[in-house]
Order: structure tokens, then C-alpha cells, then sequence
């Protein structure tokens, strides 16, 4: 059904979707920047695993008191991915975010907002970001406008303000990935040429440096390992090149924060 022009012009929802398990301070952080946001329209979806360290109280006190709409939920989940799509079952917004890092501008779900409504065309935006300890940048993820997959281009996941219908129509994170179900759900969408992405160049977000695909050599070699076989499994031919372009890029990161 097209959508009315009181519908597009009307302010969207940006629905923030977390997860966490036992890890109550950097969830206490990730809260107070998206407390300190001025977009007006924000809600945070939490989807916790059953934490028993303080997690829980620190939900609690946040929904109580922010100005936000807040919905979360505690309970056993089958690992990262299974509770993303979990917390995505919370949410009731137009643009989706998955997000368990750091904005580094008060403004920053402004200014991704007003990048996409600049462009109704696409279907997101995306940005850059760096990954960070509390002493020092390591790494700087800066991919540019959008190019094409076989080029090792992707957009740095945490960065992606998608469209709801892009959930909708491609459906959720395939849980059989331990490491990269979000590049998987990536190079799904973005290999039908006619899905475009907005981008603003600007650094907005601080990832924490030590997630899942981040956190070792042997959690980046399974990383590289799983997102050939989404590049397999979704038809992308070239996925030999693709790897070692997507590489290339990776290290070039690295480079720059030296």
C-alpha cells in the first residue's frame, strides 16, 4: 500500500535496538548517549539475556526516568544474533538501528534522519565510526559512498539506519552464523543493485573495541571464514576476490590510526 503524504512527511521513529548480557557499565554508557540525543522521536528496545550483575537495575532505573519510550525484556537467548532478532520483535519504529556503542555527537540520529529524508530514494544511511579502547582509537572505519560489494565495500554495521520494510522484505539475522550474521544480512540487501544506501561523512559512532569479531585474531580469521560463505551463500560471485579486497580495506584501517 503506497504511503499517504501526511505518512512521509510525518516525524519518524527511530527504534534502537540493544542487547546486552552482564555488562552493566558499558550499558549504563551506551544509555547516556542516546539520553543526550535531540531527535525527539526515539525508542530504545533492550534485550537482555538474563543478566545477574546489575544490568537489570540499570534498565529499570533508565526506563523510569528517561524521556524516552523504552521496552525491553530479560530472558535466555541462543546467542548474539538470536537476541537481535529477538529485541527487533520490541520495536514498533521506521527506522531501525542496532546499537551497543557510543554516539559521539548529540546530534548524530539528527543528522542520519535528516541525511535519509534527503534522500528518499534509499532505503538507509550509513556513516563512520570508529573502534576504540578508553585510551586510544584502533581502528577507523571510513568505507565513503556506497560502491559495490565485488569492490570489498560494506558499511560499518553499528553506523546502518535502515528502513523498517528492508526487515520486513529481507528478514532478520540467520542465527547459524556465530561471528557475521550482520555482514550476512548485509550482503543480502545490498546485492540487489537497486537498494541504495545514503551516507554521511562524519564520524559518529565509537564502537567498544573488543566484540565478537574484533576481539582476536581467531575471532577475525572466523570472521573473514563465515562472510565468504555469505557471499556464497547469497550468489555473489567473485567471493575469492571480494575476500581479499574486504581485507585490504580492514587493514587500511588500521593504518590510518597510526
Amino acid at each position: 500500500m503506497a504511503k499517504t503524504e501526511s505518512e512521509d512527511n510525518r516525524m519518524k521513529t527511530v527504534s534502537l535496538i540493544l542487547t546486552t548480557y552482564n555488562s552493566s557499565a558499558l550499558l549504563a554508557r551506551t544509555l547516556e548517549g542516546i539520553e543526550r540525543q535531540d531527535y525527539p522521536q526515539i525508542e530504545v528496545n533492550i534485550k537482555d539475556g538474563g543478566s545477574t550483575d546489575g544490568t537489570l537495575k540499570i534498565i529499570k532505573e533508565y526506563k523510569s526516568a528517561s524521556h524516552n519510550t523504552v521496552n525491553w525484556t530479560s530472558s535466555s537467548d541462543n546467542g548474539i544474533y538470536d537476541a537481535m532478532n529477538q529485541g527487533y520483535q520490541l520495536c514498533t519504529g521506521d527506522i531501525i538501528v542496532f546499537f551497543n556503542d557510543l554516539f559521539l555527537q548529540k546530534d548524530a540520529i539528527s543528522k542520519m534522519v535528516n541525511c535519509l529524508n534527503a534522500n528518499p530514494e534509499c532505503i538507509g544511511a550509513h556513516a563512520d565510526l570508529v573502534y576504540a579502547t578508553d585510551e586510544k582509537v584502533v581502528r577507523y572505519w571510513k568505507m565513503g559512498p556506497q560502491k559495490s560489494l565485488h569492490l570489498g565495500w560494506m558499511p560499518g554495521h553499528p553506523t546502518l539506519f535502515l528502513k523498517r520494510e528492508i526487515y520486513e522484505k529481507y528478514g532478520l539475522y540467520n542465527p547459524e552464523y556465530r561471528i557475521a550474521a550482520d555482514y550476512e544480512f548485509m550482503v543480502r540487501f545490498l546485492k540487489d543493485k537497486e537498494n541504495r544506501l545514503a551516507y554521511l561523512p562524519e564520524t559518529i559512532i565509537r564502537m567498544y573495541y573488543g566484540g565478537a569479531s574484533t576481539s582476536s585474531t581467531g575471532s577475525y580469521l572466523l570472521s573473514l571464514k563465515e562472510g565468504h560463505k555469505a557471499l556464497k551463500d547469497n550468489g555473489v560471485k567473485g567471493a575469492a576476490l571480494i575476500d581479499v579486497l574486504r581485507t585490504c580495506r580492514v587493514l587500511w584501517q588500521f593504518v590510518k590510526t597510526k
